[in-house]
């Protein structure tokens, strides 16, 4: 079966989304990886985007995809059994939402879902509860688009903010799959 697997700049989660990823592709999945601009080039207390382009691009044992250009194919060409945005930030929730597709990851996101299989969203967003629930109401009732269970991560410090439950992604995924969306067992800590 063979999964995209992308990354946005949500940096604070991406050793989480390192840690499924790397679980994925020890269930046997055949990973493409894709990087949005900011994430393949931009160097933060998290860690250099050398090093994390380097282990998604180990653990997948293939380049990632980093350009639009390159993300173009996706859909009509290069078909993909499923699609994973891990971590999704508010910013590409809204563009995907809005139909905007003017980064490697909404790009990807818009030509795969033009060949009807699953689009699943692990979002981590300090204004999902804010700004961008619009948004969030409008992708949870598009077919074909399934999102990660959700929690606060600090209600009382970042009351808008919801972050996906990482650990979840391999089952949304089979979920996904299968046409079922995963319930949203946790909303609130």
């Amino acid at each position: 079966m063979k999964i995209g697997y992308a990354m946005c700049g949500s940096f604070c989660t991406h050793k989480k989304s390192l840690e499924i990823l790397r679980k994925l592709k020890d269930n046997g999945y055949d990973i493409l990886p894709i990087m949005s601009e900011i994430t393949s080039v931009s160097d933060t207390r998290f860690g250099t985007a050398k090093a994390l382009v380097s282990a998604v691009e180990d653990i997948c044992e293939k380049e990632a995809i980093k350009t639009i250009i390159a993300a173009e194919p996706l859909g009509p060409r290069e078909k993909l059994d499923a699609l994973i945005i891990c971590p999704c930030t508010g910013n590409t929730l809204a563009k995907i939402a809005l139909g905007i597709t003017d980064t490697t990851v909404t790009m990807a996101a818009k030509a795969h879902l033009r060949s009807d299989r699953p689009l699943i969203i692990a979002l981590a967003t300090n204004d999902a509860l804010s700004g961008n629930l619009k948004n969030l109401a409008t992708l949870y009732s598009r077919k074909n688009v399934y999102f990660v269970p959700l929690l606060q991560d600090d209600p009382m410090a970042k009351p808008h903010s919801l972050v996906a439950d990482f650990d979840l992604v391999p089952d949304a995924l089979l979920a996904a799959l299968s046409g079922k969306g995963h319930q949203l067992r946790k909303l609130f800590n």
